[in-house]
C-alpha cells in the first residue's frame, strides 16, 4: 500500500473498498431493471409497472418495485436509505428485549452514528433525539429517523426513479398481463 492511503482512517479504506465493489457490480450488469425483475416463474407485468406511479407505497408494497427501486438507489449510490427504512421495520417487529437492545446498537453504528458506514441523511436533531433514544431502546426509537428517510425518498429519490432512464426501460420490457391483454377480445365478441 502506498503511503499515501496508509495514513486515512481504516473507515474511509472500508467505505472506498464498499464503493469499489459496488461500481464493479454495477459495471458487470448494465441492464439491471429487467435482471432484477425476473424473479422465480413471474415476470413483471406492464400494469405493475404501472401502479407504481399511484403511490411510493404501491412501488415499495411490490416485490418487483422495491427490487427496481433498490437497483436504482444502488445505482445513485443511495440504497443506504432503503436498507435503513427496512432494518427499522424489521426492528420494529423484535418482541425480545435483548435482541432489541443488540439490534439498535447495530442499526445506528450502521446508519445513524457519525462514522457508520452506511450513513444516512438526517438533521442534527433526529440524530441527537436517536441518540438520546438509544439509551433505552423501544419498538419506536427509530421512529422520528425512519419517517425522515422514508419522506427524503419518498419526495426525492421516487420522482427521479420515475422519471428515470431505468424506469422507462422497465416500462418497455414489461408485458401486458394475459388478463389485460385477454379483456378487450373479450369485450369485443360480446
Amino acid at each position: 500500500m502506498c503511503k499515501g492511503l496508509a495514513s486515512l482512517p481504516a473507515s474511509c479504506l472500508e467505505r472506498a473498498k464498499e464503493l469499489k465493489a459496488r461500481l464493479r457490480i454495477l459495471l458487470q450488469k448494465p441492464n439491471w431493471t429487467l435482471c432484477c425483475c425476473k424473479i422465480g416463474k413471474n415476470k413483471l407485468t406492464l400494469e405493475e409497472c404501472l401502479k407504481w406511479k399511484e403511490s411510493f407505497e404501491k412501488l415499495l408494497s411490490s416485490k418487483y418495485g422495491l427490487c427496481a427501486f433498490t437497483a436504482f438507489l444502488v445505482s445513485e449510490f443511495s440504497e443506504e436509505n432503503i436498507a435503513f427504512y427496512f432494518a427499522c421495520e424489521d426492528y420494529r417487529r423484535i418482541k425480545c428485549p435483548a435482541r432489541l437492545l443488540t439490534k439498535a446498537q447495530k442499526i445506528y453504528s450502521e446508519f445513524i452514528s457519525s462514522e457508520a458506514p452506511r450513513e444516512i441523511n438526517i438533521d442534527h436533531e433526529t440524530r441527537d433525539i436517536t441518540k438520546a433514544n438509544m439509551q433505552d431502546p423501544s419498538p419506536s426509537c427509530f421512529d422520528q429517523a425512519q419517517h425522515r428517510i422514508y419522506m427524503l425518498m419518498a419526495k426525492d429519490c421516487y420522482p427521479r426513479f420515475l422519471h428515470s432512464p431505468a424506469y422507462r426501460d422497465l416500462l418497455c420490457q414489461a408485458k401486458p398481463s394475459t388478463k389485460a391483454t385477454n379483456l378487450p377480445q373479450l369485450e369485443k365478441k360480446v
